[in-house]
């Protein structure tokens, strides 16, 4: 058996499996991992794909289906959101703008997160290129009239409370019922306290739903052709937990989500790109039911309806949800919500990513530099696997030191592949060497790589993060190549202290390896490259030591 042969192929499949994984993501496909999608061949139903009222339907005393939609036609709410009255609201972090046309937020600001030409990115807007807002309503049996994302609100009043919070009031009255919606900004905050108010004087109007829903069209974020992340819908339930929902999957009703949610459990529903995300995060004191659907031409939406108790005539009931919109930072996450740390999905190696994350983390409130935390954090990962990593290039070394004779059986066995192998494989039991001793323990450590892989292409905290000289953001790629080609350098070096592969094939393709890799990490954030470039360069001197004691031995 030729065992370098194995090795090489071993390497290269799983080179392999991380481009395929990529390109599924790229492609808009469920990605082997880095992406946990929630998708069904049978599909159970969801708001369908007709071009009807986006205005959903009580799932009350309807057994709990799922919504469907109101058989009118398309309100012209959505082109109108871009031209009507605005409403503003503002704290240090965040900047919201609410319609006066059904109260959406139709504009929200990250002001303390900054785009490349330094302006605050605009992460909800209503723009004839791109949609992405948060809206809510009432709704009953029979799909009255009532205030809803389309209704006209007018302002009731504005300002500080009493413990200088800012918030508005807005309110609309249709079909003998009454829905005022006041919005709270907290310092500091990227969560808006929504309470809505209702108050019913027809006694004819059936039990009363509120729904609230982040619409968003289904349009990628740019990014490079050799990595993706998930953009979409995403819903979290206290007994399924965290799922995503494929925009391709909710065109072809191929989602499955678990619509009832029962009071006292954890849910709420959001939408996810890169960095950011925004989610509507109801109270838990009542029933609830989760939707999705498409509402328009590449126009997608996921809500949450929630039954209200029974309102008397001229009596009033208050329900408050919380709307979240800002980027995906685990400590702020996980503080407004069971699961939405979620939100920043490392897919299914979370059990190795967020310990490598929480490292990293602590190593920077030292060092108060994120390239310097990546170098540290190198070194420890590299010094954890150091007994695995020296047994490794103790093997290599081994392998390089009977090389000659290995060349030599080759040739001598050119015609009888089956007498090279065995020969081979007496040399290396006579010499006490494992052909596979050195490949094992690297394939150990590629959970290892792949779970840093993803927490330095997920954390926003290294966005705009800057370096050293040249490298003011870790997050984008280097500007002037200057770590690829260190990297392309670091592993051409590698494979010089490695055994050449007897097979000239083999030998040439491990020489083109690092101008391959290197054109990849071209596109790559410089945060990994990085990475890759520090952990290179430890992996040379460690073997590079390895081979001198060996050959000091031999002497």
């Amino acid at each position: 058996m030729d065992t370098k042969r194995t090795i090489l192929w071993a390497v290269f499949s799983i080179a392999g499996l991380l481009l395929y994984n990529n390109w599924l993501a790229y492609e808009g496909k469920t990605p082997l991992f880095g992406s946990q999608s929630m998708s069904k061949q049978e599909a159970a139903p969801v708001s369908g794909n007709e071009k009807k009222s986006d205005v959903p339907v009580s799932t009350a005393n309807t057994n709990n289906t799922a919504p469907a939609l109101a058989p009118k036609a398309i309100p012209a709410s959505m082109a109108q959101l871009a031209n009507k009255e605005r409403f503003t609201l503002q704290n240090d972090v965040l900047a919201i703008e609410v319609s006066a046309d059904g109260a959406n937020v139709v504009s929200a600001t990250l002001l303390k997160e900054l785009e490349a030409d330094k302006k605050p990115i605009k992460l909800m807007q209503v723009t004839p290129g791109h949609q992405y807002f948060a809206r809510s309503g009432l709704i009953a049996a029979g799909n009255a009239d009532l205030p809803n994302h389309t209704s006209e609100f007018k302002l009731q009043t504005s300002g500080k409370d009493g413990s200088g919070r800012p918030f508005l009031v807005v309110a609309s009255e249709r079909g003998g019922v009454t829905l005022e919606k006041t919005f709270i900004l907290n310092p500091s905050s990227y969560v808006i306290d929504v309470m809505h108010r209702v108050s019913k004087n027809n006694a004819a109007i059936g039990p009363l739903v509120l729904y609230t829903e982040l619409v968003r069209d289904g349009s990628k974020l740019d990014e490079s052709e050799f990595y993706s992340t998930f953009t979409g819908p995403a819903v979290y339930t206290n007994k399924e937990k965290f799922n995503k929902l494929e925009f391709t999957d909710i065109e072809k009703n191929k989602i499955a989500i678990p619509k009832q949610v029962p009071a006292g459990d954890p849910a709420w529903v959001a939408m996810v790109q890169h960095y950011y995300a925004s989610a509507w995060i109801p109270s838990d004191k009542l029933n609830r039911d989760i939707y999705a659907g498409k509402i328009d031409t590449n126009v997608y939406r996921v809500g949450i309806q929630t039954p209200l108790e029974d309102i008397a005539p001229g009596k009033t009931t208050t329900e408050t949800a919380r709307l979240f919109v800002g980027p995906q930072q685990e400590s702020t996450l996980e503080a407004i919500a069971p699961g939405l740390e979620l939100l920043k999905d490392y897919g299914y190696l979370t059990i190795l990513a967020k310990p490598i994350f929480w490292t990293l983390e602590r190593i920077y409130e030292y060092v108060h530099n994120w390239g310097w935390s990546i170098v540290i954090l190198t070194f420890l990962i590299k010094l954890l696997f150091y007994p695995l990593s020296a047994a490794s290039y103790k093997s290599m070394a081994r392998m390089k030191e009977v090389q000659p004779k290995v060349m030599a059986m080759r040739e001598a066995n050119k015609g009888n592949p089956q007498k090279m192998n065995q020969e081979m494989m007496a040399l290396y039991k006579k010499e006490k060497i494992n052909p596979l001793g050195g490949c094992l323990p690297m394939l150990i450590q590629i959970p290892v790589f792949i779970s840093l892989y993803w927490v330095l292409l997920s954390s926003v905290e290294i966005r705009n993060a800057p370096w050293i000289l040249w490298i003011h953001d870790l997050a984008v790629p280097d500007p002037y190549y200057i770590l690829p080609v260190i990297m392309a350098v670091s592993m051409w070096v590698q494979t010089k202290l490695n055994p050449t592969p007897p097979d000239p094939i083999q030998a040439k393709v491990m020489l083109y390896m690092p101008i391959i890799f290197s054109i990849m990490f071209f596109f790559f954030p410089a945060g990994l490259v990085l990475y890759w470039v520090v952990n290179n360069i430890l992996s040379i001197a460690q073997q590079w030591q390895i081979n001198k004691m060996i050959i000091k031995r031999a002497m």
